[in-house]
């Protein structure tokens, strides 16, 4: 985990959040090459893609349902108990991946390390009490058994409490659209978009009331609540400038992906590693949600996927301006939020991108051994004193 996210300093509240936070984007992070190889191929083959093609398109249901649950659940378990804990974690997942209808992205970030951590007690139980031999035989079974039993408590427990979760987000939008509140509506669908749930309230509470306006008025405007990419584009933008520097490399395609591919789930880890960045996203959606209100705009369907070609090519004709205002709003919203929030990479100890060694002060409090060979090194290089 500490390879993508920061070293979290203090043991207040704000610290428990952000190691949290960095803990959640730890099991996504890793996956983030199969995120952008299942935008890809949705971008590209699904009937509203660049390249149509039917039978190229079927790989992108079974990617978000099942693959990737069982690496973010896979990864989750590694974290918390190495090989072992990852086998049993995605054992576990494919109960909640039955049990569920829609992609299980946050029960996979919850009954994943859970198996592990049940695991990692029981080997602790029988630490040094197996008959030398029966090894194999104890941790084999011991993993097949919790990773089978937490499938079904998947099945039966978690995968419902998951969907309760989905359907309460979804009805609480729908409240706010039902008593014209609909710019803070983005107060529920952002949070709810970095846990995943996105899919569930664009395609599930969103998209079939954007539809009935739809048929009657010739164009709706919550069919741009969810989708809209400006809040991911303002967010990456923030993080290239201001973000971890050794997360920036990556925020170029990330922003490819999410902003002309319209996949968004490859922007949230950024915002779990820094969950006070939500207050950024909401921030933006909800400037996003006013100006699209106030301008009038609205699409003829739902973009899918919500990137900004798909967005034009769902404008009604005459309405650009008032699609692509809420766009650019967003965008910017959210990037000086963000921006503020990162404290304009103040808040990022400086590096040296030319330097290969820790300066020796630094070195003799990581790791006294790197220390001295250091001081050596350097004294063994330097001219002598005249």
């Amino acid at each position: 985990m500490s390879t993508y996210t920061p070293t979290v300093q203090g043991t207040g509240v704000k610290a428990t959040i952000q190691r949290f936070g960095g803990y959640l984007a730890g099991m996504v992070m890793p996956n983030i090459g199969a995120f952008i190889a299942w935008g890809l191929i949705t971008a590209l083959f699904i009937p509203t893609g660049w390249l149509p093609n039917k039978h190229l398109a079927e790989l992108v249901g079974p990617m978000i349902q099942i693959l990737l649950p069982l690496l973010i659940a896979y990864t989750g378990g590694r974290m918390v108990h190495g090989q072992r804990g990852a086998v049993v974690a995605a054992v576990a997942t494919m109960g909640i991946i039955i049990g569920a209808d829609v992609p299980m992205f946050l029960g996979a970030m919850i009954i994943g390390p859970l198996t592990a951590y049940i695991l990692k007690m029981v080997d602790k139980l029988f630490e040094d009490r197996i008959r030398p031999g029966f090894e194999m035989l104890v941790d084999n079974f011991s993993a097949g058994i919790i990773g089978g039993g937490m499938a079904l408590v998947g099945i039966w427990i978690i995968g419902p409490v998951v969907q309760n979760i989905t359907d309460a987000a979804g009805h609480g939008v729908n409240w706010l659209i039902s008593n014209h509140l609909i710019p803070l509506a983005s107060v529920l669908v952002e949070p709810a978009k970095v846990l995943f749930l996105n899919n569930a309230i664009n395609h599930g509470v969103l998209g079939p009331l954007g539809v009935a306006q739809a048929a009657v008025h010739g164009k709706s405007m919550l069919f741009m609540i969810e989708s809209n990419p400006g809040p991911g584009l303002g967010l990456l933008l923030a993080y290239q400038l201001f973000g971890p520097r050794r997360l920036r490399a990556s925020v170029p395609a990330a922003i490819i992906i999410q902003f002309l591919g319209g996949i968004h789930e490859i922007y949230f880890p950024y915002v779990l590693m820094k969950p006070r960045l939500v207050l950024a996203m909401i921030c933006g959606g909800a400037a996003g949600v006013g100006t699209f209100m106030i301008t009038g705009a609205g699409l003829v369907a739902t973009p899918a996927p919500g990137s900004i070609f798909a967005y034009l090519a769902e404008t009604p004709r005459g309405g650009y301006f008032g699609v692509l205002a809420g766009v650019v709003i967003a965008a910017a919203v959210t990037f000086v939020v963000a921006s503020m929030l990162l404290g304009f990479g103040r808040l990022e100890p400086a590096e040296d991108p030319n330097a290969t060694e820790l300066p020796e002060d630094v070195a003799a409090e990581e790791d006294p051994d790197t220390a001295r060979v250091a001081a050596e090194r350097t004294h063994a290089t330097t001219p002598s004193e005249v």
